[in-house]
């Protein structure tokens, strides 16, 4: 990783692409017991956020687990090209005999899971070997990050400057540090309003939001099942593309780059330009200049019916049906929530059934209105965040309304939250100038195009990657390179 601060610790260094990975353990340059012992050193590092981006990891059964995919190799079998290699799991995610606790205290006393969720178990039929449960937003209901009970995971950006470590973004935001910092390949998120392709954004990585339905949910703590999708944080759109291909269920076929010549930009303003940093800006403006150098038509459309969305949301999905979820367990454990999840939570309580069907019409309504953005535009482009990665610090006092917190957060989920709302899929890539804060260009396509825009989203990385010394280059290393 190449994101730079004026801190004295060094930089953290994430694992090379998949692809470089799965070639590396075909020639014998590396064994999976060899990726693994990196991710857990990392993890259990006195000097690093192992303790705080994790919360939990078995180290014992990762070993066993990765003896087993060289053993395998050894007589022949490979798997997937995921076999043998450290993945993360977001805290939501059942894995069998052990608690999901979604990021709170108030599920820590549920029995140890006694199924794996479906996606976990497509990754380990795929030879994934798990290293540990991921910190994340408490009951994914944030896109801050934040967590009251297990800490905060940092982004790398600035990491060390005394009062200015940054969030990492979230809900999944021990998915993405565990990446950033090396501590798995890749991970597997879930994203509501954003949580993939947020803290994607805010750390540097590449996030992949499927089509929500292309991906089952079973097993996973909803936050509002009408949104949630799954997907991954990886180093490179096509780590992204293997993931969601077995997340999927289907062969890892990852989809070939597909030339940028000809290929229809549609660039939104207004409403997820509103209140754009100049950092933002400029990498954005940057990188579609590249995109055009390259063959891609840029051009601007103002999708006027976005303008709309604070109206519509005015319950939203998230609180109504988190609300309908977590009615039993605030009868008897509300006084461990943390208050800025429980309030985002009660937003839902006061929602009538007439609110709720009103929704599900404007929902459709805005689907409807997009179906010609779909036909003109092979994508839409907007910023991931609008914003540079907040300071914890800015958090640190904030009044008894959490206004600081609510800004902030509303902010950050704004621009992502239109393509959960849409029923698009969508990617986030990383599109900073070397040495400066992480910034994200987001991709969206239509309804069930995911292979169609990852094939896009890899011409795109292959530009800007080179072009804008963004955070992560696409060209692999061996991984003789991965600092220990």
């Amino acid at each position: 990783m190449t994101i730079t601060s004026t801190s004295s610790t060094p930089t953290p260094t994430p694992f090379a692409p998949l692809a470089q990975l799965a070639a590396d353990l075909a020639a014998g340059r590396t064994t999976s017991r060899a990726l693994v012992e990196a991710a857990l050193e990392r993890i259990s590092a006195p000097s690093g956020q192992g303790a705080t981006v994790f919360i939990q990891s078995d180290a014992a059964q990762a070993r066993a687990a990765a003896d087993a995919q060289d053993q395998l190799r050894a007589a022949g079998t490979v798997l997937s090209p995921l076999a043998g290699i450290p993945v993360s799991v977001k805290d939501l995610f059942d894995v069998a005999g052990e608690v999901t606790r979604a990021g709170s205290t108030v599920l820590a006393q549920n029995p140890p899971a006694t199924a794996d969720a479906q996606v976990v178990a497509r990754l380990r039929r795929a030879g994934a070997v798990f290293v540990g449960r991921t910190n994340m937003s408490e009951f994914a209901f944030s896109g801050l990050g934040l967590n009251a009970h297990f800490g905060h995971p940092l982004s790398p950006w600035q990491r060390g400057v005394p009062g200015q470590e940054r969030i990492a973004g979230g809900s999944s935001s021990g998915a993405a540090a565990s990446v950033a910092d090396g501590m798995a390949a890749v991970a597997l998120a879930s994203d509501t309003g954003g949580s993939i392709r947020i803290p994607a954004a805010l750390c540097g990585l590449t996030g992949f939001k499927a089509t929500a339905a292309r991906i089952p949910l079973q097993g996973g703590v909803p936050l509002a099942p009408s949104l949630d999708s799954y997907g991954a944080i990886g180093v490179s759109v096509a780590c992204c593309a293997l993931m969601d291909r077995l997340l999927a269920g289907l062969p890892p076929e990852i989809p070939v780059a597909r030339p940028l010549e000809g290929v229809r930009l549609g660039v939104l303003n207004h409403y997820v330009t509103d209140d754009l940093e100049p950092a933002v800006a400029s990498a954005i403006e940057a990188a579609l200049r590249h995109l055009e150098a390259a063959g891609a038509i840029v051009s601007e459309v103002r999708f006027a019916e976005l303008e709309r969305m604070p109206e519509i949301n005015r319950f939203g999905f998230s609180p109504i049906e988190a609300y309908a979820w977590h009615r039993p367990l605030l009868d008897a454990h509300r006084q461990q929530y943390d208050p800025r999840v429980l309030s985002r939570i009660l937003k839902g309580e006061p929602a009538s059934a007439a609110d709720y069907l009103d929704l599900l019409a404007e929902r459709r309504a805005m689907q409807a209105a997009a179906a010609p953005l779909w036909q003109r535009f092979d994508v839409l482009v907007a910023p991931t965040v609008p914003v540079i990665a907040p300071r914890v610090a800015d958090f640190a006092h904030d009044d008894a309304s959490f206004s600081a917190f609510n800004r902030a957060n509303a902010l950050v989920l704004r621009n992502p939250s239109v393509f959960n709302f849409l029923n698009s899929c969508a990617l986030s890539v990383p599109c900073h100038p070397h040495g400066e804060a992480p910034v994200g260009l987001m991709l969206a396509s239509a309804p069930f195009h995911d292979d169609a825009l990852l094939a896009i989203g890899r011409a795109v990385e292959a530009v800007l990657g080179p072009v804008l010394g963004s955070s992560l280059s696409v060209t692999p290393k061996s991984t003789s390179s991965i600092n220990r």
